[in-house]
């Protein structure tokens, strides 16, 4: 199958990817995605490598490969080269609510308990009206954090 985004590097770009590869300071993700990169190449007179052949080389998925091809085309050779930023999930509490947890941590417990649980702390969140939804894992690793 035709790759949908065709590799055609400039001349300076091919150079600046070829001093990455050749001094070897750059981090090894770096150095490894310029590779790629400059074997997908045809506009150096080659016909440029499958992604499947790409893939069997640097030992990756062809997945990466063609998301790696991707990227160049859309963003340009310096994104290629870092790692993709925001790829983690959305933070559930942003900093009141928080703190609005820890305070309610170190509150008196309701009555008939001895101290509060994960559960009943998330419960309590939601009952106060401070967050829609909370699960008791998400107040663990909160607790964790701030410890």
């Amino acid at each position: 199958m035709k790759p949908k985004y065709i590799v055609r590097l400039h001349a300076d770009e091919r150079n600046s990817l070829q001093s990455i590869v050749r001094k070897g300071k750059a981090a090894a993700y770096k150095r490894l995605n310029a590779q790629m990169l400059l074997k997908a190449d045809i506009a150096s007179g080659g016909s440029g490598w499958k992604d499947k052949d790409i893939a069997e080389t640097f030992e990756v998925s062809i997945k990466t490969v063609e998301r790696l091809r991707k990227r160049l085309c859309l963003r340009g050779v310096e994104t290629c080269l870092e790692r993709e930023k925001g790829a983690g999930r959305k933070r559930k509490l942003d900093g009141s609510q928080e703190a609005r947890l820890m305070a309610l941590t170190c509150s008196e417990p309701p009555e008939g308990r001895a101290r509060w649980t994960l559960r009943l702390l998330a419960d309590e969140m939601v009952e106060l009206e401070y967050v829609d939804a909370l699960s008791h894992e998400t107040v663990r690793q909160l607790l964790k954090k701030m410890k």
